[in-house]
């Protein structure tokens, strides 16, 4: 299987990285990222790969399969290039999807999306819930300041991150509001909300706290089927704090699993 990288990055370069090593079996033939120099840079730390640096529309044209790790800005385009050539998709910036019912049906009848469980623990019992009735969900999402640093919602109500001295909430809302406020940060509110009930009725809050090492995802569901609680403690990736580690290891194990012939899991 020929798979391009949209999105060299933290995530992208990970998958890459993966790839280079025998882990994902699939032949890496293109890279694309809005700055090209750091697609070139990419390039050049790969061993067994030397995968064309190209625009994302030639890249979906020669690929079976794209990794889309960029930003949720580029995924309506991207998704609908993909479904004009026939080439699937695995979707990282999973707000990018928010709004696109029409288009996800479309490409339902023609290709295959990819949506890795990222950051969050559970995703395969919260979809068996959701067969039934699920009533609640709510998200509570803890990092260092570190890990929210740059935000629209931080710019544009003014706090300052560097002067929480203790454990504080900062935003309480919905998963609209968190992925609007928060794009590049909440990345499993948009997963959560997409699993669920929707991104108006999954309530998120988002916590600073000074004295976190790690990116801690509490999940609280309640439906006809009972009452699901997880906790997922994440260390930051090691390049990158706004990233959880296991955000790239999901989308590793997701690329696994599309060439093995054994699929566990929901």
């Amino acid at each position: 299987m020929k798979i391009g990288i949209i999105g060299c990055g933290t995530i992208g370069r990970e998958i890459a990285t993966a790839i280079d090593k025998g882990t994902i079996e699939m032949e890496l033939i293109g890279l694309c990222d809005i700055v090209p120099s750091q697609a070139e840079s990419l390039k050049k730390d790969l061993k067994n790969f030397s995968p064309a640096v190209l625009e994302k529309e030639k890249l979906v044209e020669i690929c079976d399969l794209v990794a889309e790790s960029a930003s949720k800005d580029v995924v309506p385009e991207l998704l609908g290039l993909c479904i004009e050539k026939g080439c699937d998709i695995l979707i990282m910036s999973m707000g990018g999807l928010l709004g696109q019912g029409d288009l996800i049906k479309q490409a339902q009848k023609k290709i295959a999306i990819y949506r890795p469980s990222g950051a969050l623990a559970g995703l395969d019992a919260i979809k068996a819930a959701n067969i039934a009735n699920i009533k609640s969900v709510r998200l509570t999402t803890t990092k260092p300041p570190k890990g929210l640093e740059g935000a629209p919602y931080i710019k544009e109500h003014g706090v300052t991150l560097k002067d929480i001295k203790e454990k504080k909430t900062i935003f309480e809302g919905s998963a609209s509001g968190a992925i609007k406020g928060f794009p590049k940060n909440v990345n499993v509110a948009a997963l959560l909300s997409l699993a669920a009930l929707g991104p108006e009725k999954t309530q998120v809050t988002i916590v600073v706290d000074p004295d976190a090492t790690r990116n801690c995802h509490e999940v609280e569901i309640e439906g006809d089927f009972g009452r699901i609680t997880t906790r997922t403690e994440n260390f930051p990736s090691p390049n990158n704090p706004k990233t959880s580690y296991l955000a790239s290891l999901s989308a590793i194990a997701t690329l696994k699993t599309i060439t093995s012939s054994l699929k566990i899991g929901t």
